[in-house]
């Protein structure tokens, strides 16, 4: 399955879900690819990976990437990296008859080898946020509980409702993840009210929590999982990452030598 994570608005832990989902995914066994779609390269980093063009060259040049996938420290979870020349493709790509599936045809001949394929989206509406939609079966929306964190979800969902429309692909939305929850924050307590009430699609039980140590794992290149796996971060998305199995995967369950329910059975915090 190959998911989206998008959100037009940037420090709402887009690619901190990104990254940790992506090995919360893999440690229960899932064969899983991220790909770093963002120019600002930062999930590339943050699994300790140096910046490639390959990505931006495959795009526009329709070169195979195929041996620039990138395994990571963590079994069972690669990368395509990405580097700030990605960025280019914005202007490059305009020439394009076929810009909008640039994307899903860099992505088509090795897309069955993975279980989960995590596109990390850039914070923007822009042609590489359409490739990134146009390539996936469904999209993760993660909806921070800070300030303003609300603005623009509106925009994103029309968006991709166009997406659907004009462009002819079944995309649905997976849910929204609420990232940066602080249960003693009243602000942060409103948020998560009003996107349990208002939001037109479904949440996640799941809450990743406002947490120090997951800000701290990516300047480490280090996912939570290996700066801190007894952590309510860690823990939470692994959470996360068991809710999409079920919802997302659900011939998994009866399959027990991919689905391994006791990763899961982790302490329980206050």
């Amino acid at each position: 399955m190959i998911i989206s994570i998008c959100n037009q608005k940037g420090g709402v832990g887009k690619t901190t879900t990104a990254i940790n989902l992506g090995a919360a995914l893999a440690l229960n066994n899932q064969k899983t690819l991220i790909v770093d779609f963002d120019p600002q390269a930062n999930a590339t980093s943050g699994l300790g990976i140096k910046p490639d063009d390959s990505l931006y060259l495959a795009l526009t040049e329709e070169k195979r990437i195929g041996n620039f996938i990138n395994k990571t420290k963590i079994d069972n979870l690669d990368i395509i990296p990405s580097s700030p020349s990605l960025a280019g493709a914005l202007v490059d790509l305009v020439y394009f008859p076929d810009r909008e599936y640039r994307l899903r045809k860099v992505l088509t001949s090795f897309s069955s080898l993975y279980d989960f394929i995590l596109i990390d989206l850039p914070p923007s509406l822009s042609l590489l946020t359409i490739n990134g939609l146009v390539s996936s079966e469904t999209v993760l929306i993660p909806i921070g509980c800070g300030y303003y964190s609300l603005e623009g979800i509106s925009q994103l969902l029309s968006t991709i409702d166009l997406v659907k429309k004009n462009l002819g692909f079944n995309l649905w939305i997976l849910g929204a993840v609420l990232t940066m929850y602080n249960n003693k924050e009243r602000f942060s307590r409103e948020i998560r009210k009003n996107v349990r009430r208002y939001f037109p699609y479904d949440v996640f039980e799941t809450e990743i929590p406002k947490s120090v140590l997951l800000a701290e794992a990516p300047s480490f290149s280090k996912s939570i999982f290996e700066y801190n796996k007894e952590s309510k971060g860690a823990y939470a998305y692994l959470s996360l990452a068991k809710e999409i199995i079920i919802k997302a995967k659900p011939l998994l369950l009866t399959d027990s030598a991919n689905y391994s329910e006791n990763i899961f059975n982790l302490p329980r915090f206050n």
